[in-house]
Formats: C-alpha cells, sequence, structure tokens
C-alpha cells in the first residue's frame, strides 16, 4: 500500500487479488447480499486509492482496510435502512465440522439452519466483531485498532456475542 500511496498505482490490483475475496466474505456476511457486497467490495478499493495518503505504514494494512470497509458499511445501511437483509450461512460449512452419513448431514443441515436464524437474529455490533474474529481470523490486537478499542474489550465482546449466539443456537 505504501507503493499506492508513492504513486504505483498498478500495485492496486495486486492489493486487490490478496483482498477481494476476504473483504467480500465480511460484508456479504454483514449484509447478506451479493450484489451489494460486490458494490461494497470495488467502494472500498475506491475509497482506498482516494484516501491512500491517509496510510502511514505504522499499522497494519487490514486493520486500515477494514477501517474504510467498516466505514462503506456504516454508509450503506444509513442509505438502505428499510432493506430487510437475509443471511446464507452456507459458507460456514467447514467451520462447523460434520460427516457424510446420511444421519450426521441431516444433523449438520439443522445445525446450519439454527446457526443462520441466530447470525440474523445478532446485533450487527455482535455479528460484526465474531464475523472478523471467527470467520476472517482477526487477531483481538487487530479488532481492537479496526474498532478503536482496547484489546480487553474486544475479548469481552467476542465473549459475549458467542454466549449470545450459543443462546440463540440453543433456543431453535
Amino acid at each position: 500500500m505504501l507503493q499506492v500511496k508513492d504513486g504505483n498505482l498498478e500495485k492496486m490490483g495486486l492489493l486487490f487479488e490478496r483482498y477481494h475475496r476476504t473483504l467480500f466474505g465480511f460484508l456479504y456476511h454483514m449484509t447478506g447480499q451479493t450484489d451489494a457486497s460486490e458494490d461494497l467490495v470495488q467502494n472500498v478499493f475506491y475509497r482506498m486509492l482516494k484516501y491512500r495518503h491517509t496510510f502511514t505504514g505504522e499499522g497494519e494494512f487490514r486493520t486500515w482496510m477494514y477501517h474504510l470497509a467498516r466505514n462503506v458499511l456504516a454508509d450503506h445501511v444509513r442509505k438502505n435502512r428499510h432493506s430487510v437483509h437475509q443471511y446464507d450461512v452456507a459458507d460456514f460449512v467447514e467451520r462447523i465440522g460434520g460427516g457424510t452419513a446420511a444421519d450426521e448431514h441431516v444433523q449438520h443441515e439443522q445445525e446450519l439452519a439454527s446457526l443462520h436464524d441466530a447470525l440474523r437474529k445478532l446485533s450487527p455490533e455482535n455479528r460484526e466483531v465474531l464475523l472478523m474474529s471467527r470467520f476472517q481470523e482477526l487477531k483481538y490486537e487487530e479488532i481492537a485498532r479496526i474498532l478503536d478499542t482496547t484489546e480487553g474489550a474486544v475479548k469481552v465482546r467476542v465473549h459475549r456475542a458467542m454466549n449470545e449466539l450459543k443462546r440463540l443456537v440453543g433456543r431453535g
């Protein structure tokens, strides 16, 4: 990103190749909308170019990128307050595990449906912190910088979000 900041805009393509899928996953799981998420990813990369002068290189690039992504998402949410969002957790299959036997498959599908429903019921703040920590696999330190809070506060938020998710799944 420092090279992009210094005017080597060809390096933006490399950043796009490295991070567009990760950003799409994060934005998709926050919005539940494929087309909107694709547009939001483009907006994040547009803002990277527009605000490249704000990247100092002192912190991690991903932290700065997620700050931009959260701002783009916040703008999207403000513009689309009345939209109903549906969340598809089929991408979470690998993280839940499960076997291939028919009975295990049925149980796995029920767990996915329960997880899908519970994630949809979480507040956007709790969903966001879980997505960052569990699905984007960001470290608590990185999440703290992104959310402009302490690492301890992130740990507490993740713990509370996981408890709420477990409660919601258990209620199913």
